[in-house]
């Protein structure tokens, strides 16, 4: 069973940093396409940052130089550091393989909150 924990959410000022920490329990970290993806109130989920199992990455336009994905295949977590954060990346972050590769559940997400 697949299970994604993530972690590290919280509140913080405008040009603040935060990291963020997704464990993935079972195989699928070691073969898919990990991502990033997040849901703002009243919006859809939109995909963020995606990392393949080799390290090749994407962002999308509006966080690119200030959010970088990472991930630790020996210990099945999934990173995202965010610098200088602004108010409209307040939402709830959610770890996940790019929907189109694989449709299974989701974890709980960790909410950031960016507000001075």
């Amino acid at each position: 069973q697949v299970q994604f924990v993530e972690s590290g959410g919280g509140l913080v000022q405008p040009g603040g940093s935060l990291r963020l920490s997704c464990t993935v329990s079972g195989t699928i970290f070691l073969h898919y396409v990990m991502g990033w993806y997040r849901q703002a109130p009243g919006k859809q989920r939109e995909l963020v940052a995606r990392i393949t199992t080799g390290g090749s990455a994407n962002y999308l336009d509006s966080v690119k130089g200030r959010f970088t994905i990472s991930r630790d295949n020996a210990k099945n977590t999934l990173y995202l550091q965010m610098n200088s954060l602004k108010p409209e990346d307040t939402a709830v972050y959610y770890c996940h393989p790019p929907v189109e590769f694989w449709a299974g559940g989701w974890g709980q997400g960790t909410q950031v909150t960016v507000s001075s």
